[in-house]
């Protein structure tokens, strides 16, 4: 298993330095640590909008998000997530950090989507709150300043959703942050290879971005991608647009008539959702190649048919089926039960259905978090650095995520989900009723990506 291992980190670095290397498979791996199944609790009385009442002194998390504003929702996404994470271990009775047990509490900073506000929410809850990690954010500008803020006050800084290759780069880099999430380059890579190496058939690609620092960087990362796995493919469009656009028809208008078979996109909520919901109310049936288009609550608008043929990249996942053996239904059905009978607004809504998806992923990054916590027996970011650098951790769902030391990116492989109509998507999901959503078309082929073509691009600076 050492050799495995030597193989696996050999691989991450080779690769990320353009070199190539056959990778060892992530499956045989022994992780360091990995979701304790045997000692999950009884969860029936967790509710995202009354969380556990906490008392003395706590673990303080503070969820930096847009809790307001435009992108609201997305707050919301997080919320739960985190929240979710803690009341298990606060359910298990808390941490032993420097000796005591602590209680996991978690916090709204709410940056309304700007700059200056992200930096001011920050600064508060280190110096008022006194909280001992930040965690976010929907937007690579607002993740630098978290990360900025974080590398100034020496604490942790968890980015779990900002995807931007630059983050953890010189002269970004920060030793206080963890980047817990796939990147742009991996995921322009990933999609290109599937398309040019598994996939085979369609060669002409529109891409169209939000014109800001992460969709840049994502339409980077395809062209890349596209020049190694794919040199056949044409780009017959690229455009970038403002951030929460509520008219593309524009756009849409050129894609219509440059002859595209697909339509690339990093777009996020509500960007996301317009995007297609008008791209399919003026008749374009173009197959989307995304990471966030997979909201069931717009989904479900569009219709099965409107939905059909989506390729969802997704970094939470470990192939089909879902579910592989019982510890996974049980804890699968402690979030689903829930939802069905506890959940009120916004949390009972067809989007919170399934712990899944990003949202799976947001579970995840908190869930390694709060597990390294827990081995450095301390919020010590000195600790916890020592702990998270080279850390493998294994998710409920059997997938391992490695924290590359150099520069704190997490390696795990990826998934590439192709959305087909209920009645097919049994393939996927293997209990009961048998498909993820009956509203629209969701996750039915579920192909896992090479490990080696897949693994996040590492400064040379750091990286040696």
């Amino acid at each position: 298993m050492k050799t495995m291992r030597f193989l696996f980190m050999a691989t991450a670095v080779l690769c990320s330095l353009g070199l190539v290397l056959q990778s060892a498979s992530a499956a045989d791996m022994v992780p360091k640590a990995a979701f304790d199944f045997k000692n999950f609790p009884d969860m029936s009385d967790f509710d995202p909008n009354k969380p556990m009442p906490l008392k003395g002194d706590t673990i303080k998390i503070a969820v930096v998000a847009s809790h307001s504003g435009p992108a609201a929702s997305v707050g919301e996404i997080y919320w739960i997530s985190v929240l979710w994470a803690a009341h298990m271990v606060n359910k298990q009775g808390g941490i032993m950090v420097d000796g005591k047990k602590k209680m996991v509490e978690v916090l709204k900073a709410d940056t309304q989507s700007k700059p200056d506000i992200t930096k001011k929410v920050c600064e508060r809850m280190i110096l008022q709150e006194k909280v001992d990690f930040l965690w976010g954010t929907n937007g690579s500008h607002l993740q630098k300043v978290i990360n900025q803020v974080a590398d100034k006050y020496k604490k942790i800084s968890v980015n779990a959703a900002s995807l931007s290759d630059e983050l953890q780069e010189v002269p970004d880099f920060s030793r206080y942050a963890f980047m817990t999430t796939f990147s742009t380059e991996q995921i322009g890579r990933g999609l290109a290879y599937y398309y040019g190496q598994i996939r085979k058939k369609e060669k002409k690609f529109y891409i169209l971005c939000q014109d800001y620092l992460f969709g840049h960087s994502m339409a980077e990362g395809f062209k890349k991608g596209l020049k190694e796995y794919y040199p056949d493919a044409e780009i017959v469009g690229e455009d970038y647009h403002k951030l929460f656009l509520t008219d593309f028809a524009p756009y849409l208008t050129k894609i219509k008539a440059s002859g595209a078979e697909v339509v690339y996109t990093g777009d996020w909520i509500p960007d996301a959702a317009n995007l297609l919901k008008q791209a399919r109310q003026m008749g374009i049936m173009l197959p989307f190649a995304d990471i966030f288009m997979d909201e069931p609550r717009f989904l479900t608008e569009v219709g099965v048919e409107g939905t059909k043929g989506i390729i969802n990249l997704a970094q939470y996942g470990n192939g089909n089926p879902a579910f592989k053996n019982d510890d996974q239904i049980k804890v699968y059905r402690a979030w689903n039960d829930l939802w069905k009978n506890k959940w009120k607004e916004p949390y009972n809504t067809v989007l919170y259905t399934h712990p899944f998806g990003n949202i799976g992923a947001y579970i995840g990054s908190t869930y390694w978090l709060l597990s390294v916590v827990t081995r450095a027996g301390s919020t010590d970011p000195e600790k916890i650095i020592k702990v998270w650098e080279g850390d493998t951790y294994q998710l409920p769902s059997g997938q391992i995520l490695e924290m590359r030391a150099c520069d704190h990116k997490q390696i795990t492989p990826l998934t590439v989900n192709e959305f087909v109509p209920p009645a097919e998507q049994k393939q996927s999901f293997n209990i009961p009723p048998y498909y993820w959503f009956e509203g629209c078309s969701n996750v039915g082929p579920s192909t896992l990506l090479p490990m080696d073509k897949v693994v996040p691009k590492a400064d040379p600076k750091l990286c040696k």
